[in-house]
């Protein structure tokens, strides 16, 4: 796979329950939090080759806002657009479940997400179903980066 193509022998698949294990190393590896995965993994979308898992992106439904979470690819597959692929996909599952908005806390990466459309925003304007998530109020800093992309076409 290069830079700005696609990998052949990478799928895009729904988490299963038994990727649970694979899905938290990863994230751990990645310095993510695991609060609250195990709960929203059916929500998870993840890049699996030759029955391994390289990368993997989350959806916390919060009622009518989700949670972007948990975007990891492996080291050795990074710089490919497999992140992209994942986030893009999570957008789309969002969009499908006639989600409002997606909200997403981030140290390291609030350059990258505006590629999406995603603005930076206070956590006092996040909804409270969002700002209850376990990631929002304990497994990510108060210091992290808020970010939303509204979903709602009315809403525009």
């Amino acid at each position: 796979m290069t830079a700005k193509g696609n990998a052949p022998d990478v799928k895009l698949r729904e988490a299963e329950d038994e990727d649970l294990d694979a899905v938290e190393q990863l994230l751990l590896a990645s310095d993510l939090p695991i609060a609250g995965v195990a709960e929203s993994l059916r929500n998870f979308v993840v890049a699996e080759s030759n029955r391994a898992l390289v990368g993997v992106a989350g959806l916390e439904v919060c009622r009518e806002h989700g949670l972007l979470r948990s975007t990891a690819v492996l080291p050795a597959w990074r710089d490919r657009g497999l992140g992209r692929q994942l986030v893009k996909r999570i957008i789309a599952n969002a969009e499908a479940r006639d989600l409002r908005a997606l909200y997403l806390l981030t140290t390291t990466a609030e350059h990258y997400f505006p590629s999406f459309g995603f603005v930076t925003t206070t956590r006092d304007a996040v909804p409270a179903s969002v700002r209850q998530t376990e990631e929002f109020r304990d497994a990510c800093p108060a210091s992290a980066t808020v970010m939303c992309l509204t979903l709602d076409r009315n809403a525009i």
